[in-house]
């Protein structure tokens, strides 16, 4: 097997896991380590800089990063990143003296931004200190988009939303609220230099089965229903409630309608349980407010009297898959009858672009998506872009971030005369942590700790008002105890093949067995003759070139490397080192101004 190269940035995309995770690439481990050390406006401010809401996600992050942190290759929980993103929000100080300077002489560009959600507001955060002009335009009358309109108060309370909003809005963002753009070409005839639209998905999916038009007064489009509660036009619902749908969406939904008088809330969907869309986190939160889900059922109608819902039937059904994995639901002859006062259809969202005329030059695909470059976000007409759900359909805040920072490097390019496609690297760097002998940087003790649960408010107090945050996040202690337990995964073992002696001190002291010396192989009889044989393919080995001793190699499996420094410790020769592992995701305007 041929030799790892540790200068190779793409060998250690494979080992941090959890940055490369996050569609942001936030560098998880080095905010942790910050927040371990009590600098929480330091975490702060390296959340903000990758992911501009760290308050906001630190609450409803999808947490992409956490499946694939390497904690939970030797333990069941991965570290809660998330939660502590929060924490850093919770506790940081003033960050006024920390954010760009926005000149006072702009650069004569201007820019338009339709839609004040997360990726327009990111393309303002990274354009606005290079000075362009910009108009931000929505139909509400407060900025954040569907982070204010769709995740409910009790998940994120409205205060820690327009505090990171406004330190964008802040930035001299010209702002059109309660403005409702109803043709693109009405926009483009004010020569933007450049227009980005991250309109969101708009359009909830409604259910046309029969019943439906006698029934309208008491069945509401899910993303339309939480919309109206959080702007105070809806503050009540009936008794009984049917949320069909298994998506975050629909969490949101039943949860909010026990605190608007929902006593009897119960969420349907047609496949397994262990197939819902939802989070397992927002479940089990649902499950937690005693609102039962019944799944393998198909609505078949809304059942009245003279227009007056009494409920929805249902057709039970098996879910079968064929020998390629195909499901087919097939119904077992039994009906099912639930009481509903009021019906919560919650089954998905999609894209509506009725406000774009089709003669302007911007091409659209399947479902009514616009063609877009994937790496650009540029449409093809050459000066607008999207981003967030708007470009490919429903994701989530932290996807729409990730977007927004890449169409605004393609903004930036455009309009300084460059090509898009000619995009800068990102930053990459490895600075030995080593301070003196056997002293390191950075904290190399083992914590044995299991994942810390975040406390919640009493569930009685929560249900009573739909403003009372659930999740009340860690006090400090605990959120330093559960910091410890992230492994350091950008601090990285480098091995020096002139400098080892083989005497095997790294080999004894390993806590997880994972260094070998051995004779060479072919990938897969190296992999099966490890001391803990290394069965995750999806995970490279670290090689070493031959040995000057013996002329075997040194093969490390870093599927389950604890990068804890024991190693580098024990090591006599200094064969062994500990480097940290800096990436950070390019920015608009750090390659062109």
């Amino acid at each position: 097997m041929k030799p790892t190269d540790t200068d190779d940035p793409e060998y250690f995309h494979k080992v941090v896991d959890c940055q490369y995770g996050c569609p942001a690439h936030t560098p998880v481990p080095e905010y942790i380590r910050l927040i371990a050390a009590g600098r929480y406006t330091d975490a702060y401010m390296v959340n903000w800089e990758s992911n501009v809401f760290p308050g906001v996600l630190g609450r409803t992050c999808d947490r992409p990063c956490e499946p694939v942190c390497r904690r939970g290759r030797v333990e069941d929980e991965p570290v809660a990143i998330c939660r502590l993103k929060r924490v850093a929000a919770d506790f940081k100080g003033n960050i006024e003296d920390r954010l760009p300077v926005i000149p006072d002489i702009k650069n004569g560009k201007r820019i338009a931004l339709i839609g004040a959600g997360p990726a327009s507001l990111t393309v303002a955060r990274d354009l606005a200190p290079l000075g362009y002009s910009m108009d931000l335009y929505d139909d509400q009358p407060l900025g954040g988009g569907f982070m204010r309109s769709q995740i409910p108060s009790f998940r994120l309370p409205v205060e820690v939303l327009e505090e990171e909003v406004d330190v964008i809005l802040n930035m001299g963002i010209t702002t059109h609220f309660e403005t409702y753009v109803d043709s693109l070409k009405s926009i483009l005839d004010k020569s933007y230099d450049a227009v980005f639209v991250g309109t969101g998905a708009p359009r909830g999916s409604d259910l046309d089965v029969p019943g439906r038009v006698e029934c309208e007064a008491h069945i509401h489009v899910g993303i339309d229903w939480l919309s109206s509660v959080a702007f105070e036009h809806i503050s009540s619902i009936g008794k009984n409630v049917i949320v069909l749908g298994g998506g975050n969406t629909a969490m949101d939904c039943c949860r909010t309608a026990r605190r608007l008088g929902g006593e009897h809330v119960k969420v349907v969907v047609r496949s397994e349980f262990a197939k819902m869309k939802a989070s397992p986190w927002e479940i089990d939160d649902a499950l937690a407010e005693d609102i039962p889900v019944f799944n393998n059922h198909v609505p078949k109608a809304f059942v009245h009297e003279q227009g007056v819902l009494k409920g929805m039937s249902f057709d039970r059904v098996d879910v079968v898959y064929d020998e390629k994995g195909k499901r087919s639901l097939v119904p077992t002859g039994e009906e099912v009858f639930f009481e509903a006062d009021d019906v919560l259809v919650a089954i998905g969202q999609d894209n509506s672009f009725p406000w774009i005329e089709r003669d302007i030059g911007i091409e659209f695909g399947k479902w009514d998506i616009p063609v877009l470059e994937k790496e650009t976000f540029q449409s093809t007409l050459s000066h607008v872009f999207f981003g967030g759900d708007a470009a490919f359909g429903p994701e989530n805040i932290i996807t729409a971030v990730a977007h927004g920072h890449q169409a605004a490097i393609s903004i930036d390019l455009l309009l300084s005369g460059e090509s898009i496609n000619d995009r800068p690297p990102a930053t990459v760097n490895l600075v030995s942590q080593k301070m003196g002998v056997h002293e390191w940087s950075y904290d190399s003790q083992i914590s044995i700790e299991d994942r810390f649960k975040v406390p919640h408010a009493d569930k009685e107090l929560a249900l009573k008002d739909r403003k009372v945050e659930v999740e009340l996040g860690f006090a400090r202690e605990v959120a330093y105890k559960e910091a410890m337990r992230c492994l350091n995964c950008d601090v990285q073992t480098v091995f020096t093949t002139s400098k080892c002696i083989e005497c095997d001190a790294c080999v004894d002291i390993c806590p997880t067995a994972c260094i070998n010396f051995l004779d060479n192989a072919e990938e897969q009889p190296l992999r099966s003759s490890l001391r803990m044989p290394a069965t995750n393919l999806a995970q490279d080995l670290y090689v070493s070139e031959l040995l000057p001793q013996t002329g075997r190699i040194m093969a490390k499996d870093e599927d389950v490397c604890l990068h804890c420094g024991l190693c580098a410790e024990r090591c006599p020769t200094g064969a062994w080192d500990m480097q940290r592992f800096f990436y950070s995701v390019t920015k608009a305007g750090s390659a062109c101004n």
